[in-house]
Order: structure tokens, then C-alpha cells, then sequence
């Protein structure tokens, strides 16, 4: 499959060859600090290191899941300005890779301001990703992308009089929270209280403001995994095939890639894909968020990142999203070349649950017998989101109707587990 770039200019071709970074006057080295250490880091972790990186992984607690194969492992507080700068400044490393939410912003500007250390995602995308109001803002009303009607409320009462204005069903969601968390569904006016205290009591930062969106009736959501490089001739975005998500109970993130979109909504969606990440800047991966229904495309969210849903390139591309990452990060060519439809199926438990010491492996010989199928299974502590990804069950097929009923059969198995 073709490849599509879009420049800054929006212009849309055909790239067979990958792009790749103009490296000429950029300093040398290649160790790179990982700022947060989650199970997603640690694939990350490893894509650095095959291409050759040193790679220190940071978190706010020992033994996170990325430092078991980093080269090095530092644990400060990642909100602490000073306590971040400290060490970015005696680790001295030639790239800073936020990973984690809760990161100081001001630690990380003044970092990329020296311009001797590169910091990914920019300042500034690492600030709007815990910020939905102020994302909110740059795609609605600056950048100009469709999205659902929205409002923005700081208290029971500015939210009470939005509901009674927009009507219901309405959707309230904190300012900065994984996505899911603290989310609700507003169907009348003695739900608003309830909404909002749990939506306000949801993450890490505290935050007395909320989003509040009209429920569009959409056919389905997906994300728009997008690479943006710098090369000789400037930057351009690389997309993946459109990846196709639910999320079940709150337990169960199920993806599937390619998810069928008519060719105007796919457009619609690589457009708006584009304009948001080429605001944002930087290099790397960006997970978009899209609603569609029929033709019709509308901006959710992005994330300036490797994300769960991204997990089904483990096996659909022939890069990750993880190797797509680094590469674009080390400035070396990259491509977004899918090799099979596939299916994944993420598993989730309590942010406080142990993971599995003792597998049994007959039952993980049981999800293996599914056809053209893998699992990655996660054993440590991993305090990076709300929840804990207990494993990943993976399954290509020749459409993707087939492999996500792999996947669930892969799922289904490794449930004995846990």
C-alpha cells in the first residue's frame, strides 16, 4: 500500500519513498530520556535501542516497566521543575521523550530552549494534551476543524445551565484525564451534579473544570495514527490506515486496522489529521481522534504519542507505532506500510491490581493456537494511567472482520489469567 504525505501548505501526494530527516546541522549523540516508564514506554524503549539509542527511563516509582530494559533508570518527581531540570541537566541527553501526563511543561521549555537537548512532543503539545479546554480552542476556533458542539463549565451550577441550553444526551469529561476517565453521559438534569464531581475528581491534576459536549450520532470512531518528520525540503505527516475502536465496560479496548472509511471521509479525516499535528509541531507519532459519520468527519482529540489503540500495528504495519516513533524522533526514514488487517484486544484492571507472576502457560498455549495470532502479557507495576493494561491479545487475517474475531478468541483465552 501507497503511503500519503501532507505538507504545512496542506498539498497531498503520492510517496512511495519514505521521507527522511535533514540530520546535517543537528548536534550528535543518541541517548534518549524517556519521561515516564509505562508498559507503552517500554516497547518504546526497545525500538530505541534497535536502532542503536542509550536510553534512560524516568518515572515517579522504581521498577516501572520500561526501566527493567532501559540502559539506565533515574526516579524523580516529574511534576518537580527544579527535580526534572536537575537531572536532564546531569544526564545531558541528546533527545527528552515525554511518555507520561503528569510532566512539568516549564521544566521541558526551558530544556528545548537551550536547543542543545530536543524535546518530544513539543512544550507545548505535552501542555494542550492535559489541557482539553485549550486544545478545545486550537481546533475549533483557530485551526477552524469540525468537531461536536462543546462547552466548557467551572461548577455544578455554569454546568447545570449548559445542559438546560444544549439539551440531552450530553457528554461531560474533565479538563485533563486519561481518555475515559471521569467521563459520563448526561440524560437529565438530576445527572449533572454526579457528573460533574466525577469528572472533577478524575486524574491526577486537580482541576475544577469540565467539558461538556453534544452526543453526536456517528457510525464509528477511529484513530488517524499520524508521523510527522522534518526533512530536506521541510516537514511533512505520514499517515497510517485508519484504525477502527470501542472501548467495552471500561475493560476492554478492542482495535482493528483498516477500518473502512468512504474516500471524501477519508480525506476529510487526513486533512484534519494534518492541520492539528502540523500546529502542534515536533516529530513523532500522534494518535487523532476522529468521529465519522458517513462522509462526515469531526476532530475529538489528539494524542501526541504511541497510544493503546495504536497497538494493533504490532502486527498490521511493518513498523509499529512505537518504531515509527523513535525513528521519526532520531530523524531516520520512516514508512507506514501495512502488511496485514489485524485485531488487538487490551485488557484492563484496576490501577492498584498486581500483575501475574506464575503464568500458565497452558493457557497461554491456548490463545497461541488461534490462527496467526500473539499476546504480549505485562507483569510489572505500571502506575502511568488510571488503569492497568493486564495484556494485549493480537491476531491478523485476511479482513479484518476475521481477525477481530481472532482477537477476541485470543482475549477470550487469556482471561483464565487473570
Amino acid at each position: 500500500m501507497s503511503e500519503t504525505t501532507e505538507t504545512t501548505e496542506g498539498d497531498t501526494t503520492t510517496a512511495p519513498e519514505p521521507v527522511v530527516a535533514d540530520t546535517s546541522t543537528a548536534p550528535t549523540g543518541s541517548t534518549v530520556m524517556l519521561l515516564g516508564s509505562g508498559e507503552l514506554s517500554r516497547e518504546l524503549a526497545l525500538a530505541f535501542q534497535r536502532l542503536g539509542a542509550d536510553v534512560i527511563a524516568v518515572d515517579r516509582y522504581a521498577d516501572a516497566p520500561a526501566q527493567g530494559v532501559a540502559d539506565r533508570a533515574a526516579v524523580v518527581k516529574m511534576n518537580d521543575a527544579e527535580e526534572l531540570t536537575a537531572l536532564i541537566e546531569k544526564e545531558n541527553p541528546r533527545y527528552v521523550v515525554a511518555e507520561a501526563g503528569v510532566i512539568a511543561a516549564d521544566a521541558l521549555i526551558a530544556v528545548a530552549e537551550r536547543g542543545d537537548i530536543e524535546v518530544f512532543p513539543t512544550p507545548r503539545s505535552t501542555r494542550l494534551s492535559l489541557d482539553r479546554e485549550g486544545l478545545r480552542r486550537l481546533a475549533a476556533d483557530e485551526l477552524g476543524l469540525p468537531t461536536a458542539p462543546f462547552w466548557f463549565a467551572g461548577s455544578v451550577e455554569e454546568l447545570t445551565t449548559v445542559a438546560e441550553h444544549a439539551g440531552f444526551p450530553l457528554v461531560v469529561k474533565p479538563i485533563a484525564a486519561a481518555p475515559g476517565d471521569g467521563q459520563s453521559v448526561v440524560l437529565r438534569v438530576d445527572d449533572v451534579e454526579p457528573a460533574w464531581h466525577r469528572a472533577v475528581s478524575a486524574g491526577r491534576i486537580p482541576n475544577n473544570r469540565v467539558i461538556a459536549e453534544t452526543v453526536v450520532e456517528v457510525d464509528f470512531e477511529v484513530t488517524m495514527l499520524t508521523v510527522r518528520v522534518t526533512g530536506p525540503t521541510g516537514p511533512a505527516v505520514h499517515f497510517c490506515e485508519p484504525i477502527g475502536h470501542r472501548m467495552a465496560d471500561g475493560d476492554l479496548l478492542e482495535s482493528w486496522q483498516p477500518q473502512q472509511m468512504s474516500p471524501a471521509a477519508l480525506d476529510a479525516g487526513k486533512s484534519i489529521a494534518a492541520r492539528i499535528v502540523n500546529s502542534l509541531g515536533g516529530r513523532g507519532v500522534f494518535g487523532v481522534e476522529l468521529l465519522v459519520r458517513g462522509d462526515e468527519v469531526y476532530f475529538a482529540d489528539v494524542r501526541p504519542r504511541p497510544y493503546d489503540s495504536g497497538l494493533v500495528t504490532l502486527r498490521s504495519q511493518r513498523l509499529s507505532q512505537f518504531e515509527l516513533h523513535a525513528r521519526a524522533i532520531l530523524g531516520l526514514a520512516v514508512d507506514t506500510i501495512m502488511i496485514s488487517p489485524a485485531a488487538a484486544e487490551v485488557s484492563y484492571a484496576g490501577a492498584d491490581s498486581t500483575g501475574v507472576k506464575d503464568v500458565d502457560m497452558q493457557v497461554v498455549g491456548e490463545a497461541l493456537a488461534v490462527a496467526e495470532s500473539d499476546v504480549r502479557l505485562f507483569d510489572r507495576p505500571d502506575e502511568t494511567d488510571g488503569r492497568r493494561r493486564l495484556g494485549v491479545a493480537l491476531a491478523t487475517a485476511p479482513d479484518p472482520i476475521v481477525a477481530r474475531d481472532r482477537a477476541r478468541r485470543v482475549s477470550a483465552a487469556l482471561r483464565k489469567l487473570w
